[in-house]
């Protein structure tokens, strides 16, 4: 094993990505600083790093400033489902917005190159399909899911305004659609409410008629694009797209996840919420290209690894944490 070479920051990192991402960078050798406010993240998520001695955890919130010594930073800090952006809207725009400051004026001082993690809300409701990152999307700046697509897409101006400015190494990636253990079971998305829904044998809730499409990234593929990324040549910047191009329909994922379940549940129709994009798909020609990098994990792959998370944690007896618990 070799030594530890760097130290890293990871803002947002009990969270599900961030849990995930802390683990491989342990994994790697690097000495690990994980922060987050435990708005959506779980100190659950990190327990089994509580005990290394290259991993520190610390209570923070990025809207107020930080101060450490590091070589990398990558900024994860947002909560990223609407039911949670959406609960303090203003809150979320100054994560995004304030944290990211923040963090560009911590990576200016220490001279540390910093990855944004950004969003495919920052395309909105897409005209063009499938989305690549020459794309400048269709955003509705007033709505109800604006605090998150918009404070995203303000960050990545600042993100590229302090590298033109300020000639700050920066890494900005556009996350698509992604799942697999440790998602929140509260957090609203598609997988997760259908997992946890598809167990307990309750209706499952389908938005619309269920055409719409998503692309599923299983978190393990997207954390080895996260690393790629940050590892690539000084001139990357991106924005890059990270994502699966195969597109399945809400409705299929749920007949999938019925039947890997042997759930008796039903489908119930719900009207699709307001801006609620209809397609979602990534191009990743430039992934490809530059990072060599693909999702490698098939759907039904992912899903009996999820599906096994929440099993073990719905059959514990407790139910899952709410939104204001997660909070606490």
């Amino acid at each position: 094993m070799r030594t530890v070479m760097k130290r890293v920051l990871v803002t947002g990192g009990a969270g599900f990505l961030g849990s995930h991402l802390c683990e491989r960078l342990r994994a790697q050798g690097d000495d690990v600083l994980c922060v987050d406010n435990y708005f959506t993240g779980r100190k659950d998520n990190i327990a089994r790093l509580l005990d290394d001695p290259h991993f520190e955890a610390m209570r923070h919130d990025v809207t107020h400033p930080l101060f450490v010594e590091v070589d990398e930073i990558y900024n994860l800090a947002c909560p990223a489902s609407p039911i949670h952006y959406q609960f303090d809207p203003v809150q979320t725009t100054k994560t995004s917005v304030i944290g990211a400051i923040n963090m560009l004026g911590l990576a200016k001082r220490l001279k540390a190159k910093i990855l944004q993690a950004s969003t495919s809300e920052v395309y909105g409701d897409p005209i063009l399909h499938p989305q690549p990152e020459s794309y400048r999307g269709n955003v509705n700046p007033i709505g109800p899911r604006a605090c998150y697509d918009e404070g995203k897409r303000c960050a990545e101006t600042l993100f590229f305004d302090y590298y033109r400015q300020h000639k700050v190494p920066i890494r900005v990636v556009r996350i698509f659609n992604t799942y697999g253990p440790r998602m929140h079971p509260n957090d609203g998305r598609v997988v997760s409410n259908f997992i946890v829904q598809a167990l307990r044998n309750e209706p499952i809730t389908l938005y619309g008629d269920g055409m719409q499409t998503r692309a599923f990234c299983y978190v393990d593929d997207m954390i080895e694009g996260f690393v790629r990324m940050m590892a690539a040549p000084g001139d990357v910047t991106g924005p890059m797209n990270l994502g699966n191009p195969v597109e399945t329909s809400v409705a299929e994922l749920a007949s999938l996840i019925i039947e890997m379940t042997g759930s008796r549940s039903s489908l119930v129709h719900r009207p699709l919420p307001a801006d609620d994009p209809v397609q979602r798909c990534p191009d990743i020609t430039q992934a490809k290209a530059v990072l060599d990098w693909q999702p490698q994990t098939p759907l039904r792959a992912g899903l009996e690894r999820t599906i096994a998370y929440f099993d073990a944690l719905l059959g514990g007896g407790a139910s899952p944490p709410s939104r204001e618990q997660a909070a606490a």
